[in-house]
């Protein structure tokens, strides 16, 4: 009796043994750190000196900030023609591989290369290819007759321009996930379609989208946090300049933390920044699933 009393306290404690690593992974990593950034937005600190509580005066901050709602405004801007577009080349790119190709395994590991690279890389190659003076697309411009373009230098081209080369970056992810929805289509609904006198167009908008709903929400949920976390490209290719029409989000808070010092009223901005994201993803899953 002893021995199974002995055995069954194991069996009740094995299942928690198993889940503990998982457990204190979530607790140092997940937990600790969003309970501490809570905090620290009700404190002011700059590393150095002890904290300070200011009650709510970061929050106050916040909505009076307007460089700070400047850079939403920009990423807002970059979403605007980033999410359409990553859906649109991305869908597009995906249907012609479904297709019998030659090399189609080629193309597919061609399109998915960018997403592998280092996005430090990336992001330097293409800052050559925007130079106003030197890069290799104004040159391409003015040896057929066309003037310059400041790419990165003009205030009302530069965003739309990182937002067209993050697109390149990230295409291949998306293309890869549609190609995998478009695969699941069952082909008997086209040769049904096609038996009635369907169209491709019509094949296209009354079958495979609709089939292919859940991977469509999912591209946009993924380009939608990942626009979001804009970083990389303006920090390298403008350093959110000219005229800050370029500073991300993320520029703006990762500024506030690592060039000024403000701890506190970084966290603030983080913390608001991460419910503004989740309100938008959520709003995005209702339209999507009403609307497809």
């Amino acid at each position: 009796m002893e021995q199974k009393t002995k055995r069954s306290q194991k069996k009740k404690w094995l299942p928690y043994l198993l889940v503990s690593p998982y457990l204190i992974f979530v607790v140092v990593f997940v937990a600790f750190p969003v309970l501490f950034c809570f905090y620290l937005t009700f404190n002011k600190w700059n590393i150095i000196s002890p904290m300070k509580f200011i009650g709510i005066d970061n929050y106050s901050r916040l909505f009076h900030d307007r460089l700070f709602w400047k850079a939403i405004g920009n990423t807002l801007k970059f979403l605007l023609l980033h999410i359409p577009l990553q859906l649109i080349v991305s869908l597009f790119l995906a249907y012609l591989l479904n297709q019998k190709l030659r090399a189609a395994a080629f193309f597919r590991a061609s399109f998915f290369m960018p997403v592998i690279v280092s996005g430090v890389v990336v992001t330097i190659l293409w800052q050559q290819l925007l130079g106003f003076d030197g890069g290799l697309i104004n040159r391409m411009l003015m040896s057929i007759g066309m003037h310059k373009i400041g790419w990165l230098v003009n205030p009302d081209v530069a965003i739309y321009a990182i937002a067209i080369m993050a697109t390149w970056k990230n295409v291949g992810l998306y293309v890869i996930l549609f190609l995998v929805g478009l695969q699941t289509v069952p082909p008997q609904y086209y040769e049904a379609a096609k038996m009635e006198g369907a169209s491709r167009w019509q094949q296209f908008y009354h079958i495979t989208l609709p089939m292919i709903n859940p991977t469509i929400f999912m591209v946009v949920i993924l380009s939608t946090i990942g626009g979001f976390s804009l970083f990389i490209e303006p920090y390298i290719m403008t350093g959110g300049g000219p005229l800050n029409t370029t500073l991300s989000a993320v520029l703006y808070i990762y500024k506030q933390a690592f060039q000024y010092y403000n701890m506190g009223y970084s966290a603030t901005l983080g913390f608001f920044y991460a419910l503004m994201i989740m309100t938008v993803v959520i709003l995005q899953k209702k339209f999507i699933e009403k609307e497809v």
